[in-house]
């Protein structure tokens, strides 16, 4: 495995890849790799004969107030683990080699990224966007691997994907799920026993709400009150938002159509943001 943490190599190892004939596959991350990571890792492989991950926590999609200085880093472990996964290149650039002194260009989508986490997280899907498109333009990749953990973001980028005629083909892998049922995600272990044990009840409400669809309940308000209701009940936890969504345009719906609906929350666990989600 090729570890590299400068744009000019990274294009160079990109451009013998695809020299060598194998279609590329990208896995943009944050770090602090985990079980969903490997799985999206795994997909790419399945999907092509070149895997590229990214490692970079990137500052612009973080608020002012929110948790970049202290957002999971685990820098050896990443390694390790890409090298388990027989990844060709794990690309880890520095900050200042992504955005340089002097950078000033932001990327916007006006309509998939405007609800839901567009309202509380405004800075969200612009900073990922940039990020994001100035990593494609580096790797070059033929396919770019996502997971469904994040559907609001996934949309965003198959929105502008779409929109900018963007010659990538976008994939998606399923959420992973810890054996007690929580979402995986780096921010998890921020979590004390407790606050975990309590964070449990939203998957729980989100399989009330998918219960009471199969039960004929087409109502989105009767399941957003069955579903605020029973997360409550526990005191540690603060709903963001919980919403009944288009999966393709993130618009809510007036009404569930069974397989062509997910349900969206995202909520406080004391002072940890998580979300979660459920195909209804």
């Amino acid at each position: 495995m090729q570890k590299i943490d400068k744009i000019g190599a990274m294009r160079e190892a990109a451009g013998a890849l695809r020299q060598a004939g194998g279609r590329i596959a990208f896995v943009p991350t944050m770090g602090a790799l985990h079980a969903g990571h490997v799985s999206l890792i795994r997909l790419a492989r399945e999907k092509a004969g070149a895997v590229v991950v990214s490692v970079f926590v990137n500052p612009l999609q973080f608020g002012p107030s929110e948790d970049l200085a202290k957002y999971p880093r685990a820098p050896a472990t990443d390694v390790a683990l890409c090298e388990r996964e027989n990844v060709e290149v794990l690309f880890t650039p520095a900050t200042e080699e992504m955005f340089p002194r002097g950078f000033s260009t932001q990327v916007q989508e006006d309509a998939v990224g405007k609800p839901l986490c567009g309202v509380s997280r405004p800075q969200l899907f612009r900073g990922v966007l940039t990020c994001w498109l100035k990593l494609f333009n580096i790797v070059r990749p033929d396919l770019v691997v996502l997971g469904e953990r994040d559907p609001q973001q996934v949309a965003v980028i198959r929105k502008v994907a779409a929109d900018l005629l963007l010659p990538i083909e976008i994939i998606t892998g399923p959420t992973v799920r810890d054996a007690d049922g929580l979402a995986l995600s780096a921010r998890n272990n921020y979590l004390t026993p407790s606050q975990r044990e309590e964070a449990l009840a939203v998957f729980g409400a989100l399989r009330r709400a998918r219960e009471m669809v199969v039960a004929g309940v087409k109502s989105p308000d009767r399941l957003v009150a069955e579903v605020t209701h029973l997360i409550a009940a526990n005191r540690r936890l603060r709903v963001i938002y919980i919403s009944v969504v288009d999966p393709h345009t993130m618009e809510p719906l007036r009404e569930v159509a069974p397989g062509h609906c997910l349900m969206a929350i995202s909520y406080w666990v004391d002072e940890v943001r998580l979300t979660d989600n459920i195909t209804l």
